[in-house]
């Protein structure tokens, strides 16, 4: 007697849920929406014009432009959770608490406190507790970060940036003064940001300066503000994203260090002029890929030598087994 046995695996086939899209909230929401919009403009106007003018102008601001547009792109990643809650429900106590507090700090720091950082930020906290207040806290699980992000479009009050700027500087000029030392016929002495260099027994005239624009805190801001989107985007453990978050200044000022570095051999060894003005600002922008270069190579470094545990989905497969039997008689 010989049993064949045939298997065949069949794949269900389910169909695609239907793409969610925004229009789904309806005109009342959007009429709500653009409502609140204009009054949170209205109220914050001076605030919001003094924060694009400086996008304008300072160039250490210059990337607050792209930040909206990331806080436009993190909702957007949180669409399909944030359009399948069917009921939300508005914090009456909490969201209203918080709301109106916010609205009364701000006309009392602008009469009172007089604490100008605070008040843009006044701003961001009220449009989180609109949030809460209307959607609650489901609606606000999904789109605290994208109200929060919005903290990196606000510029640094002057002093508290001179304040940080200052010290960055001085860490240049030291380290650069040790690479420089190592060319032989060259003597660097840093005198607080200015870098003083004897090159061949001739004193160059004049010091090489670390200025404001190479402090690198334009770079600390921008990678920072680039790499708390990284690594929200890309799944990873979380342990992971602190990781990556953490090492995000560091790694600013080490591509800033050798900014200021490479400057200062252009400087001495090439020709003056290609070190200042729009070859100044080029070797700036070269940083940006540097730092992305170390970050991503971070990140892949952690994702080889740690390897998680995950659980994989298996699908549902359906086998259905059908025999046979022939019955041979010799």
């Amino acid at each position: 007697m010989n049993q064949s046995q045939s298997t065949e695996t069949v794949q269900p086939t389910n169909e695609a849920a239907p793409e969610k899209s925004w229009l789904n909230l309806g005109v009342h929401s959007f009429v709500k929406i653009a409502v609140i919009s204009v009054l949170i403009w209205w109220i914050f106007r001076e605030e919001i014009n003094g924060i694009v003018r400086q996008w304008l102008t300072n160039p250490s601001w210059s990337h607050g432009f792209l930040i909206p547009l990331f806080s436009l792109y993190f909702l957007n990643q949180s669409k399909d959770e944030i359009l399948a809650i069917k009921e939300p429900r508005p914090s009456w106590f909490v969201g209203l608490f918080c709301l109106l507090f916010f609205l009364i700090l701000h006309p009392v720091n602008i009469v009172m406190l007089k604490f100008m950082y605070g008040k843009p930020l006044t701003m961001i906290a009220v449009i989180g507790s609109v949030i809460l207040f209307i959607g609650g806290w489901k609606v606000l699980k999904y789109t605290w970060l994208p109200v929060a992000y919005l903290f990196f479009a606000v510029p640094l009050p002057g002093r508290l940036y001179f304040q940080l700027t200052n010290p960055m500087r001085q860490w240049a000029a030291q380290t650069a003064t040790v690479v420089l030392n190592l060319v032989s016929q060259l003597e660097a002495q840093t005198r607080g940001s200015i870098i003083d260099v004897v090159y061949k027994g001739v004193a160059m005239e004049p010091g090489l300066d670390v200025a404001d624009a190479c402090s690198g805190m334009r770079l600390v801001m921008a990678f920072v503000a680039l790499g708390v989107a990284m690594a929200y985007l890309h799944w990873r453990p979380i342990w992971q994203r602190l990781v990556l978050l953490a090492t995000t200044v560091p790694i600013a000022i080490l591509c800033n260090i050798v900014r200021v570095t490479i400057t200062g051999f252009i400087y001495i060894l090439g020709n003056p002029k290609y070190a200042q003005g729009i070859y100044h600002d080029m070797l700036g922008m070269l940083m940006l890929p540097l730092a992305f270069i170390l970050y991503g190579g971070l990140a892949a470094l952690m994702e080889n030598l740690f390897v998680d545990e995950d659980e994989n989905e298996e699908e549902d497969i359906v086998v259905r087994k059908v025999s046979d039997t022939m019955t041979q008689e010799k």
